[in-house]
């Protein structure tokens, strides 16, 4: 249990931080001794509370225009993705959105010594939003979504923001989904609330630590966690 504690800080220091790549930290831990279908319903009950807190935090900054199309697609997304997580051996899934979340995030790395800010592109949004939902439905993992994002909004605050309210709405349908598919039981539940000290412990020491680093560095630790969360699953 320590070491799940251990996860539960890290884990949302970096969501308090960057917004995301809290499933990355926890199950990169965790994954030595612990299946894919036993982390993430934990890390998703420990997510949820997260992600209001964020986005009420943050609300001005959310932009509705662009959250709700991606929470569309990430909720029809998320239908294969949890039937992949329950029913197949996911390892090349695993390594192909691995390369795709490295090459974005050195796309933006480059990016970020240009001025203009990317296009928004109803394509790409609903490429993004679809894979992100498939990704997201099997390992909890929103680093597509990040991308994109990262890609479309001006500072960290808008990006955490419209982060954390998509996953609001996708957590609550996840959460049902996995209920109903047996992946969500008590067990699970009771190991969340043991975490929850831990989880809030790392989360507001993470927005703490957000709020006196310049927005420029914030988004360039969002970039290294693009890439490392990437490569994390090439190499998991």
């Amino acid at each position: 249990m320590v070491w799940w504690m251990i996860a539960a800080f890290c884990a949302f220091f970096v969501k308090g931080l960057c917004g995301f790549a809290n499933t990355l930290v926890f199950s990169t831990i965790l994954s030595f001794g612990s299946s894919n279908i036993s982390i993430t319903p934990v890390e998703l009950l420990l997510g949820f509370p997260t992600n209001l807190i964020i986005a009420w935090k943050e609300r001005g900054s959310i932009r509705w225009n662009l959250c709700i199309p991606l929470i569309g697609l990430m909720l029809a997304g998320n239908l294969p993705g949890i039937f992949l997580l329950k029913n197949t051996d996911s390892g090349r899934v695993k390594v192909f959105f691995g390369i795709v979340i490295v090459l974005i995030g050195i796309e933006m790395f480059f990016r970020e010594y240009r001025s203009k800010k990317a296009k928004e592109s109803r394509v790409v949004l609903a490429a993004v939003g679809i894979l992100s939902g498939i990704l997201s439905g099997m390992y909890g993992i929103g680093a597509m979504m990040a991308a994109y994002v990262g890609r479309v909004t001006e500072d960290s605050r808008e990006f955490k923001a419209n982060m954390c309210a998509v996953f609001i709405v996708e957590n609550i349908f996840r959460i049902f989904l996995y209920a109903v598919a047996g992946i969500l039981t008590p067990d699970i539940g009771i190991r969340a609330a043991l975490l929850y000290p831990a989880m809030l412990a790392g989360l507001f020491a993470g927005m703490k630590s957000g709020s006196l680093l310049d927005d420029k560095v914030v988004k360039k630790v969002v970039i290294v966690m693009l890439v490392i969360s990437g490569g994390a699953l090439i190499f998991h």
